[in-house]
């Protein structure tokens, strides 16, 4: 049974990604490139939105709605005139402003005036039988908690049974970071215009967006032409990651890893990510460990070589090492900061997590062979800050991470955002079945296995992020998020990382 609460964003949504300041800036040298108006944009941005709903809920008969005083309110009124030209009905509702419309919403507010249409204030009795609702309060300038009178008509929609899209963005997320800092619209759909938006993808988006759809109002061709500022990841990159193997390849061809970790206690942490790098297609995997750990770890999974963590196992398997990976299980004693201590000054490719991260946040330093994987407490400890700061601008806590720490980080979360010195990403992939133990050590394990197979650190850690998150999401397709395991993510892994099989059998 299908769990219809894991999104998945269309196919046809852009993998790039706009800064919501640059894209505002950019809309006129876009339009004027093309020699139209703003108030075309949004004339095309109303009608691509009309179409959404429209076919979204072609039964609905009475559309509620809901205009800002601002461009984002101009989409809306459009929206209206639209709808009652198609034999809809429409209750428009809108808030007052001392100060004057924009010129292209004032455009858009009389057109609909010239068509017949009212507008009611924003609070009346709302109608009974109302089918919809469109948001069109507030846009993407938004940066802080939305008024008081705002946020009621918020409350208020979130609470009628009618669905709700909105307009370029949920009323009440930040378009830059996806924080919800007060009242928010829960859309079941969201249409954006001209370019993706970083809050639509990361942050509280997810509970949020609802289904995302994108149109670029004609700007295709401009847009084509700009820099990419962030990208969109999902399974469509694997393929390109992940190419076909020689079939003249052997195990030293795809890499010797290291994994260091599993104190007293936590050997399932350590052998969940010796098992994960396995299945993402490392050669040769050495676990050091402690060494009760030992025969559970080769009782469970005997493909991995494993052996007691002493001075001279770890010296020997340095210098063997293609790639280390440090900190499922780790702890934070003795045992654990000498392993670490003598790790800090391998040159290979290496990945640091868990109780790595803790005993980084106590004795920074700065690495460039090197991939942090942080969840977001880690993240405030090796940043010296709140998780609420974090989660308050994920992309900039993870720019960071970067300049503190050097390296690629990537900050793990629904929308983990992966970042370098020069570029950033953002993971569309992985459900809400993800928040349970073990998680963390199986995605160490995947990127340490695609360290090994040569991909750079920055792809490694994009490529492992969307292998993680799509073979969770196969899982949930089939199961459901609730009750998943780390250990259940083996099986749907291997045929995520080879793409070119998949492919082949349209799975």
């Amino acid at each position: 049974m299908t769990d219809h609460t894991v999104k998945k964003n269309p196919a046809s949504i852009p993998h790039s990604i706009w800064h919501a300041d640059d894209l505002r800036r950019a809309e006129k040298e876009a339009a004027d490139s093309l020699g139209i108006t703003l108030y075309e944009l949004m004339l095309r941005a109303g009608e691509a939105a009309f179409n959404v709903a429209r076919s979204a809920y072609p039964q609905a008969a009475h559309w509620l709605i809901l205009c800002g005083h601002g461009n984002n309110g101009g989409d809306g009124y459009v929206v209206a005139r639209l709808a009652v030209a198609a034999g809809i009905r429409v209750t428009l509702l809108a808030l007052e402003s001392d100060k004057p419309l924009p010129e292209e919403a004032d455009a858009a507010r009389e057109a609909w005036l010239n068509a017949g249409g009212v507008i009611h204030a924003p609070d009346i009795v709302w109608p009974e039988e109302v089918d919809l609702i469109v948001d069109g309060l507030l846009g993407t300038g938004l940066r802080s908690v939305p008024r008081e009178n705002i946020a009621a008509l918020i409350e208020h929609a979130n609470r009628h049974s009618a669905p709700v899209v909105a307009l370029d963005i949920p009323s009440g997320l930040i378009a830059q970071t996806g924080a919800t800092p007060g009242a928010v619209i829960h859309a079941a759909h969201t249409v954006t215009f001209i370019a993706l938006k970083p809050g639509l993808l990361t942050g509280k988006a997810r509970d949020v967006v609802g289904v995302l759809h994108h149109n670029a109002l004609g700007l295709e061709s401009w847009l084509a032409g700009q820099e990419m500022r962030i990208a969109r990841f999902d399974a469509s990159h694997l393929a390109a990651w992940l190419p076909p193997r020689r079939p003249t390849s052997h195990k030293g061809d795809h890499g010797r890893l290291v994994i260091i970790g599993g104190d007293h206690g936590t050997a399932g942490a350590i052998r969940m990510t010796g098992e994960a790098a396995l299945r993402s297609g490392a050669g040769l995997v050495r676990v050091l460990t402690r060494i009760e750990n030992i025969a559970p770890i080769v009782t469970a999974r005997p493909e991995l070589m494993v052996h007691e963590l002493t001075p001279q196992a770890l010296e020997e398997s340095l210098e063997w090492a293609d790639v280390v990976v440090i900190g499922p299980g780790l702890g934070q004693q003795a045992w654990g900061k000498q392993a670490l201590q003598k790790v800090e000054n391998f040159r290979k490719p290496m990945l640091w997590d868990a109780d790595a991260l803790n005993l980084l946040a106590i004795n920074p330093d700065k690495r460039h062979n090197r991939i942090l994987t942080p969840h977001p407490g880690e993240a405030a400890r090796l940043l010296n800050c709140s998780v609420a700061e974090i989660e308050s601008d994920r992309l900039l806590s993870a720019q960071r991470l970067v300049k503190r720490y050097g390296g690629v980080a990537v900050l793990k979360g629904a929308g983990t955002v992966v970042a370098s010195d020069e570029t950033q990403g953002i993971i569309d992939a992985g459900n809400a079945g993800m928040a349970s133990g073990g998680m963390g050590d199986v995605l160490s394990g995947i990127i340490g296995a695609l360290l090994g197979q040569k991909l750079p650190l920055y792809d490694a850690a994009c490529a492992g992020c969307v292998a993680h998150g799509v073979a969770a999401d196969k899982l949930a397709a089939r199961y459901g998020t609730r009750g998943m395991l780390a250990t259940d993510l083996f099986c749907t892994l291997r045929r995520v990382v080879n793409p070119d099989v998949i492919d082949v059998e349209n799975d």
